[in-house]
């Protein structure tokens, strides 16, 4: 699909959020992370990562974030890959932390794990700052794409997400697989 046409259905996707059905955050705030590649070891039933892996370590914080994004697929009634596609995506966004509002190092009025802008339609800062209902409203998004369960994880966040930074997902799926195998069952 060439880059002209995937822009224009990836505006396309992002209007329609007008319509009830989905739309997201431009993460133009995404600064470079000092991020170290990793060694890819591949669960059978995941797509392979794409490129190179980042990792970071994470806080008592970002873990407890890692266990709402969890809970809340379940509660979802949504498979493991799900929350592999959530927590790599707030791993890009956020890094797993719950920003709030960042002065001028924010993008627009873009808060949360999933840096979702209320704006947009996302929710109340109240709302979107809070773990459960930010990745639920995610979910949501990512349950009307077609196919998202066969997708690559970077083509399934990117359409939830709508991001200026569309490669930048794929990054995190050693990571977040990883994180979703250790902490599914706990």
């Amino acid at each position: 699909m060439n880059t002209i046409f995937r822009k224009s259905m990836l505006s396309v996707a992002g209007l329609a959020f007008a319509g009830g059905v989905f739309a997201g955050p431009i993460a133009a705030h995404a600064n470079p992370v000092d991020a170290k590649p990793v060694a890819a070891a591949v669960q059978s039933a995941a797509p392979k990562p794409q490129g190179e892996q980042s990792h970071i370590s994470l806080n008592d914080e970002q873990t407890a974030n890692v266990k709402a994004i969890i809970a809340a697929t379940k509660k979802a009634g949504l498979p493991e890959r799900a929350a592999v596609i959530s927590i790599a995506t707030s791993l890009q966004e956020s890094k797993l932390e719950n920003l709030g509002h960042l002065g001028d190092m924010n993008d627009h009025d873009s808060l949360g794990l999933f840096q979702q802008r209320p704006s947009s339609g996302w929710g109340t800062p109240e709302q979107i700052t809070n773990p459960e209902y930010s990745t639920t409203a995610f979910l949501k998004g990512l349950k009307q794409v077609d196919g998202w369960q066969d997708m690559a994880l970077t083509d399934a966040a990117q359409t939830v997400q709508v991001s200026a930074y569309p490669d930048a997902y794929a990054q995190w799926e050693q990571q977040a697989t990883d994180l979703v195998a250790q902490h599914w069952n706990s």
